[in-house]
């Protein structure tokens, strides 16, 4: 985790950095998220670092989570909790 936070941070402050590891062999699964604090360093690291090698490994590098800002999604879901 820390190497990876090194190579983000290149882009901005990295917040959190989690790499899925698979419970019963204990080995990563394969992926890893990194939280950015402020969204343009997030897609600045998203548009350097997509398909290139990292720590060894061509890696590709997108959006995991997306906040929606849209009224009409929060009142949806408003109305699924009723």
């Amino acid at each position: 985790e820390d190497d990876l936070a090194d190579v983000f941070s290149e882009f901005g402050s990295v917040k959190n950095v989690h790499i899925s590891m698979d419970r019963k062999s204990g080995l990563a699964r394969g992926y890893a998220l990194v939280q950015f604090e402020i969204f343009t360093d997030a897609q600045d690291a998203i548009n350097a670092l997509h398909e290139t090698e990292v720590l060894g490994k061509t890696v590709r590098v997108d959006w995991a989570f997306v906040k929606s800002t849209s009224s009409s999604s929060r009142k949806r879901r408003r109305r699924e909790h009723e």
